[in-house]
């Protein structure tokens, strides 16, 4: 059933290698790294596909909340998320398009 599924999802990859026109928006394969405006924590995420994300290693799913937050957004830009946790809200303190 696994390798059925698998089969599947290797008609619909697509290999992202290039940095996007405007590298301090934020999309795919962008590592972000944020600052929760209310506590002063810095965090850092990598937007991934769903097949990709690693929670421990700082990999978030391009389908998950806080990505789809993310998305477009520029170095500087200010905004809030509803997580697990409730309403949080970051700052975008840079963005980066390394082959990690």
């Amino acid at each position: 059933r696994r390798v059925r599924y698998l089969s599947k999802r290797l008609e619909a990859l697509r290999v992202v290698d290039t940095t996007p026109s405007d590298p301090e928006a934020v999309f795919f394969g962008a590592t972000v790294e944020l600052e929760n405006t209310d506590s002063g924590q810095t965090v850092i995420y990598r937007i991934v596909g769903p097949d990709e994300t690693d929670a421990p290693a700082g990999w978030i799913s391009i389908d998950s909340p806080l990505a789809r937050a993310l998305l477009k957004k520029r170095i500087d830009d200010e905004f809030a998320v509803e997580l697990p946790g409730g309403l949080t809200r970051f700052a975008i303190l840079d963005v980066s398009y390394d082959s990690n």
